[in-house]
């Protein structure tokens, strides 16, 4: 074994003598290159060491001190790609280089000194190797992760090479540990395991062209864990097999020691090459070994308090401040999904959605509906791999400097989504920031559906007072049409009587102004049965202006052709009559009113406008569609423009208004055309 184990180091000085002066004849001056010059020169001293020893059988501290410098450098190498110094003065005045180097010391020193003043033989120096070695698996681990793909791509056989040495060297002092002795089977083979990441080094070498990576490395304790973890749990399953060989008299230490190695082997890759095993093991360990972030009892109390404390105009107003206020967000909006391609800003602080952004937010929607989840801008433009499936325009998110989007569910039902923006960075968010920003949409999404649920009461209430109006107006419209009755069967008898004629004249004056009143308050307000059909809005358009043209102003009528639609044709002409009614009533005669009638994408849109009195941005977010409230006194009741709204919408259509006062107004219906 002796001769086998010398020319395995042997062969290995051999293969590092040639990847030097490879590196050197390569004549790459950045500081990434000379290090790995330096890495490989360490490489090649520590296996001549070990050869040496072996020829001439001097202590193996020797060897153990050439390897220690040698985890220092590959080490070293590592945290370099987390620097952009040039010079190895800037090098290492770095606070992560020379922290490394501290600890590295001390821990060197402090476990030679207990080895050669205390007698201890060598356990602290095979603890002191798989502390290093366990280290530089830790700083690879990161190194790989913190990666975007293409860094991957140059990197991976280097982490590769690197992670094969430091595992076998890990395995090798963890059994030495427990069983207080090398193996030297296995310390004869470390020669042709560093042959083998030969070839891989200089695969990497060649992929990093011009000698520097720049990768940012996250340094949280809880990355750290997912490999401490293992390493440890490794361990307490060395020390039950170590006590197990010992019992059964160590015959079958060799098997169990290369089981043990594949098995760690199997471990790393799995570590490398599965994201979703590595982000599990990390949040398993975050909630079940560390605090939590946050109190959850406090933030609960916390919500609690704002929500009852707001002093927001309306329950989506207070909504999206509250979750602005988590998030850290300057602006924000909460956007209701009407139907799969129709939205509505329900409020917004600082953003608008123009229509061209409107595919996005159908896209973002599916997405957020079918897997639920968060999503970060930020984190989606480093990682896009992380949102399967999701493919956004990310131009048009930056432009409006949207961060994260928060989807909200009520009784699992998507409702909707918080869009929230920011003109400064963010801090990232972590698994207990989506979980603590989905709970907080998930309870203020209940507000919201709670607060509606009552509002469509209320409505229903009204509409019940309504209801109980119609009773007392059938009862006057009974009362009028005995009188009218009355007159009819007494004119044959008293037809000559002048006081009669007097009387029914009289009669028949109040009968007309209790009929006025009755009929303005009634005139196109009756719940007539919905019979969708296809409608040519042109027709029923050319048929509503005719109609209101009998009243100045004239009504100016611009067509695009026959459009099509489905619904029921004698509602569409009620609510299209009554807006084009509301343009006439709030503009003088000498002023204008324009009905356009066009084919928007698959919509069908109609722009009705006036230069008339205009109503203010308040108006219409409290006043203009709520049921019930109206400006005209008694000449309406106030639930012409509110019914509008309602019948759009049941058509999978959209009414928006643009207003300001002084100026005039413009109503905008757009309604998903039918196709022959």
């Amino acid at each position: 074994m002796d001769s086998i184990g010398f020319l395995g180091f042997a062969f290995a000085s051999f293969s590092y003598v040639i990847f030097t002066l490879l590196l050197f004849a390569a004549r790459n001056n950045t500081l990434l290159a000379r290090c790995i010059i330096i890495c490989a020169i360490s490489t090649l001293t520590a296996n001549l060491v070990a050869a040496l020893q072996i020829k001439f059988g001097f202590t193996l501290q020797w060897v153990m001190v050439a390897d220690g410098f040698k985890i220092a450098c590959w080490s070293i190498l590592i945290l370099i790609c987390n620097t952009e110094e040039t010079t190895f003065r800037k090098l290492f005045a770095n606070k992560y280089i020379k922290k490394y180097c501290l600890i590295w010391v001390a821990l060197m020193t402090s476990c030679w000194f207990l080895t050669y003043s205390l007698h201890f033989s060598y356990e602290y120096l095979f603890l002191l190797f798989i502390v290093l070695n366990l280290w530089t698996l830790v700083l690879l681990e990161q190194l790989y992760r913190s990666a975007n793909s293409q860094v991957r791509w140059a990197i991976w056989p280097l982490v590769i090479g690197i992670a094969s040495v430091s595992l076998f060297d890990f395995v090798l002092y963890a059994q030495a540990m427990m069983v207080q002795r090398l193996d030297f089977n296995f310390w004869f083979s470390r020669g042709f395991i560093a042959i083998v990441a030969v070839p891989l080094l200089m695969l990497t070498t060649r992929r990093i062209k011009n000698g520097s990576v720049r990768i940012f490395v996250s340094r949280n304790v809880v990355f750290y864990s997912s490999m401490l973890m293992i390493a440890g749990l490794y361990l307490i399953v060395m020390a039950t097999v170590g006590y197990v060989l010992s019992y059964l008299g160590g015959r079958w230490g060799s098997v169990f020691s290369v089981g043990f190695l594949v098995l760690g082997g199997i471990v790393l890759v799995a570590l490398l090459a599965t994201e979703t095993l590595r982000r599990n093991v990390k949040v398993f360990i975050t909630k079940n070994f560390f605090a939590n972030k946050y109190e959850y009892r406090d933030e609960w109390l916390n919500l609690i308090g704002k929500i009852e404390s707001s002093d927001a105009e309306n329950n989506y107003q207070m909504a999206t401040q509250i979750m602005m206020s988590k998030t850290g967000a300057q602006y924000g909006a909460i956007v209701k999904q009407i139907t799969n391609t129709q939205f509505e800003t329900k409020y917004s602080s600082g953003l608008e959605f123009e229509d061209i952004f409107v595919p996005q937010l159908i896209h973002l929607c599916h997405f957020c509906k079918r897997e639920g989840w968060i999503v970060d801008l930020t984190e989606y433009s480093e990682t896009p791999s992380v949102y399967p499936d999701l493919s956004l325009n990310l131009l048009q998110w930056q432009d409006k400097n949207i961060s994260v989007v928060v989807p909200i569910f009520i009784a699992k039902e998507f409702y909707g989504l918080f869009v929230l923006a920011t003109d400064k960075e963010l801090s990232k968010f972590n698994w207990e920031d989506r979980d603590l920003f989905f709970a907080i949409s998930q309870q203020l999404g209940n507000v919201l559906s709670l607060h509606e649920a009552n509002d469509k009461i209320a409505e229903s209430k009204q509409f019940d007072a309504f209801n109980r109006m119609s009773a007392f107006l059938v009862h006057d419209l009974k009362n009028i049409q005995a009188q009218l009755a009355l007159i009819t069967n007494n004119a044959e008898k008293h037809r000559d009587n002048p006081e009669f004629v007097d009387d029914v004249f009289e009669t028949v004056e109040s009968a007309t102004e209790r009929l006025d009143k009755v009929l303005s308050q009634l005139r196109n307000k009756q719940v007539a049965q919905v019979k969708s059909n296809t409608v040519n809005v042109n027709t029923v358009l050319e048929q509503v202006v005719a109609q209101r043209n009998v009243k100045k102003p004239l009504v100016e009528y611009i067509s695009a052709g026959d459009l099509m639609v489905t619904a029921d044709k004698d509602v569409l002409f009620s609510v299209l009559n009554h807006l084009i009614q509301n343009a006439q009533e709030a503009t003088l005669d000498d002023g204008w009113i324009k009905v356009n009638l066009s084919s928007v994408s698959n919509d069908i849109q109609i722009v009705i406008e006036d230069n008339g009195c205009g109503m203010s941005k308040s108006f219409i977010e409290k006043r203009l569609f709520k049921p019930f409230d109206t400006t005209k006194g008694n000449a309406g009741m106030g639930i012409g423009v509110y019914e509008a709204k309602q019948f759009i919408e049941s058509i999978s259509g959209v009414i928006k208004v643009e207003s300001e006062e002084g100026v005039g107004s413009k109503f905008i219906v757009n309604i998903p055309a039918t196709h022959n």
